[in-house]
């Protein structure tokens, strides 16, 4: 019933609405942006048959979004509504799709899981802005809508990180090049969460005309009384009109109720390269260490990936992607294994994506 509601108030709604009765009077605007996305995957060690005793299938992908086998699926279909009037705004973003669900994993209600993002904000100056409601995460490089990275599989760190908070934050500019956010929210992921401890989010921003690069932190409770801290750093360089370079790292420590602290941390660089604007490429290569099976792997993985940006249009991205994850122990099947002994220690994947994006 509400998917009905928010979907008719959506289509109700003008898509471009601008009141000025004169030259000084406050002007609303309201306009709707999303896309689709679809994409088919092909591990090449094709592991037919390897289910665990509930029938769940080896895919050989332990990252976000992407957990198929030799089948063409469909990614995510979104629609994101802005309002703004003066010095207040509001965000209603949706998704539908697979990579929605996953997006929105700690929601059981089917409804719930299609809302990305909804929030309200009001900046009583243009240097403060507070914004109370689900926003995606301020926390590494890569983030949910595929139009706006540069590859289609996500990386390790993305995936194992936080995806989104609910809960108020307060976003400082500090002269020119200088930011400043602080937030409290919910346990990270979930939208509702009564009687829980609240965790605490920060971010440190430093953006110049070419280089920009961000400080954050997120750490609390969760909602089984475990305490986790997590810091990270992204960074990303322009060295020229088709050259340009972005980081990310992250290290998260993490108790359990009545256990000892461990961690895990990963690190990945990103280079870009655009002979023009219409192809583009991008190289990414992401270190993973769990070794102390935090996150459950209980090595080190190191994840390489190429994928080209082919647009022809504006609105349009085509991406052919090769993908190899190798780790120091298998933790990968082949045809034939038996899901609880993975006999591989690496795997090759190819994978094709298209985008089309308004």
């Amino acid at each position: 019933m509400l998917r009905k509601f928010l979907t008719l108030a959506v289509i109700a709604a003008p898509l471009s609405h601008v009141c000025s009765q004169d030259s000084t009077a406050k002007k609303s605007e309201f306009t709707i942006s999303g896309f689709v996305d679809a994409y088919y995957r092909y591990n090449f060690s094709n592991p037919k048959n390897v289910t665990d005793d509930e029938g769940n299938h080896s895919f050989n992908n332990h990252t976000s979004f992407t957990n198929s086998q030799n089948s063409f699926e469909l990614g995510m279909a979104s629609l994101k509504a802005d309002y703004t009037y003066g010095k207040i705004s509001a965000t209603v973003d949706l998704g539908f799709g697979s990579r929605a669900r996953e997006f929105s994993y700690a929601e059981d209600d089917g409804i719930l899981q299609a809302i990305k993002q909804a929030y309200v904000s009001y900046s009583p100056t243009d240097k403060i802005k507070f914004t109370m409601g689900k926003w995606g995460t301020h926390i590494g490089y890569e983030i949910l809508d595929p139009q706006f990275n540069r590859n289609y599989s996500m990386s390790y760190m993305f995936s194992y990180g936080p995806f989104s908070h609910t809960g108020i934050k307060a976003d400082f500019g500090l002269g020119d090049h200088f930011g400043l956010m602080v937030g409290v929210a919910n346990p990270t992921d979930y939208l509702s969460a009564s009687f829980a401890k609240k965790n605490f989010l920060a971010q440190f921003s430093a953006t110049y005309d070419n280089f920009s690069a961000f400080l954050n932190y997120a750490g609390g409770k969760d909602l089984d009384n475990g305490t986790g801290n997590q810091v990270g750093l992204t960074a990303t360089g322009k060295i020229s009109d088709k050259f340009s370079l972005g980081y990310d790292g992250t290290v998260k420590m993490y108790k359990p109720e009545g256990g000892e602290s461990d961690s895990w941390w990963g690190s990945a660089l990103y280079v870009n390269v655009d002979p023009t604007d219409k192809f583009g490429l991008t190289l990414r290569g992401e270190y993973l260490d769990d070794k102390k099976s935090v996150m459950g792997f209980n090595t080190s993985i190191v994840q390489t990936t190429l994928s080209l940006n082919i647009k022809p249009h504006e609105n349009i991205i085509i991406i052919p992607e090769f993908r190899l994850d190798s780790a120091k122990d298998p933790i990968f099947h082949k045809k034939g294994d038996n899901y609880e002994n993975p006999s591989q220690k690496s795997t090759g994947t190819f994978l094709l994506a298209a985008i089309i994006h308004f």
